[in-house]
């Protein structure tokens, strides 16, 4: 079950909306099929491991990190092509919550009478798929905020300058995850004064994440990179229902998505934000900032891991704030995570922080 949970990890950020799954084929002892959900969500692990297996399927054990689905979709149930080849018993790590599969895939293979055992290294699958769990349980995708800051937390001088606090290390790192989630999230401030790509560069990646902006009024430089790229690699708008007409159709024009979002106190509700993106599909963020787009995440408790860079240089209290202002009265009120890793990463330290829980 291990190797079929690092075979699914490589579906990340390359499959949504469907979950990346991983799948082990074991007969008299011998792996003889795997398989791992293909780009764009299809075909799925088990169909994988059971084309290499051929033959050899008969009778063997089957590994798979999601229960086997149950319904006609673009391609047939993976539970009856586990029936079909005549496997002798499925080892599922976790079950699958949509509402068309929800203990349907295993009622199949039980009633075919394949053994079915569930549970073996649910909580690891229940991490590598948490995007999907999230989007399927939640009506949200699974955030995670990375922070790059001096050790004193800031992210630029008084003045604005920025590049680079953190080392090429840290920043080949974070290119690293963005490639592992289905979308980069920036807010409309630093898509202004960055002109960010948002894409995976210098690692050989055939698909690039969507790149998400969120802007109530949609007042973004029509001459920007993401302007110029929005039909190359998704760009996904977030924007209010009073953003300007005219705007809507000249950035549809350009090729981006716009996704209507609702208000609350003059800004967009991250909420409804996350919400929107789920229902277009996307199950895992990675959010780069800025500081008043990390502080509306984290006060609306929408942060499931955050990840941050410390470098070691001091920016003093002038300069701009890694997280903006949270509006906190007692310490009690803070957001706690838990300690997840820390390791050093070039000159820099990079830990991660999750939800309790998780």
């Amino acid at each position: 079950m291990a190797l079929a949970l690092s075979l699914g990890r490589r579906g990340l950020g390359r499959v949504w909306p469907n979950p990346a799954v991983g799948c082990v084929i074991v007969r008299e002892g011998r792996i003889v099929g795997r398989g791992w959900t293909q780009p764009g969500g299809r075909p799925h692990a088990e169909t994988e491991a059971l084309r290499e297996a051929a033959g050899a399927a008969r009778g063997a054990d089957v590994y798979v990190t999601l229960e086997p689905c149950a319904h006609h979709g673009q391609t047939p149930p993976c539970a009856e092509a586990l029936i079909a080849a005549g496997v002798a018993r499925v080892f599922v790590a976790t079950g699958d919550p949509d509402r068309r599969v929800a203990g349907q895939g295993l009622e199949m293979l039980r009633a075919a009478g394949i053994i079915v055992e569930t549970g073996l290294m649910e909580h690891e699958a229940r991490i590598a798929n948490a995007g999907f769990f999230a989007k399927t349980e939640l009506d949200r995708p699974f955030l995670t905020l990375k922070l790059a800051a001096s050790l004193d937390g800031r992210i630029a001088t008084a003045t604005g300058e920025s590049k680079w606090i953190t080392g090429p290390e840290a920043r080949r790192m974070v290119h690293a995850q963005r490639a592992r989630h289905d979308a980069v999230m920036v807010g409309g401030g630093t898509a202004r004064k960055d002109d960010p790509a948002l894409t995976v560069r210098d690692l050989g990646v055939a698909q690039q994440p969507a790149r998400v902006v969120i802007s109530r009024r949609l007042d973004l430089p029509l001459m920007s990179t993401l302007a110029r790229t929005a039909r190359e690699v998704p760009v996904l708008l977030c924007h209010g229902h009073d953003a300007d007409r005219a705007l809507r159709q000249t950035w549809e024009d350009l090729g981006a998505v716009l996704l209507p979002c609702e208000a609350a106190g003059g800004q967009l509700d991250p909420a409804d934000v996350l919400r929107q993106l789920a229902r277009h599909g996307i199950s895992r963020i990675f959010c780069e900032g800025g500081s008043a787009l990390a502080a509306s995440l984290i006060e609306a408790d929408l942060v499931d891991e955050l990840i941050s860079f410390t470098a070691g240089l001091g920016v003093g209290a002038e300069g701009l704030p890694s997280v903006g202002a949270l509006g906190l009265g007692r310490l009690s009120q803070a957001a706690r995570f838990r300690l997840a890793e820390t390791r050093p990463v070039g000159a820099d330290v990079m830990t991660i922080w999750r939800r309790p829980g998780l």
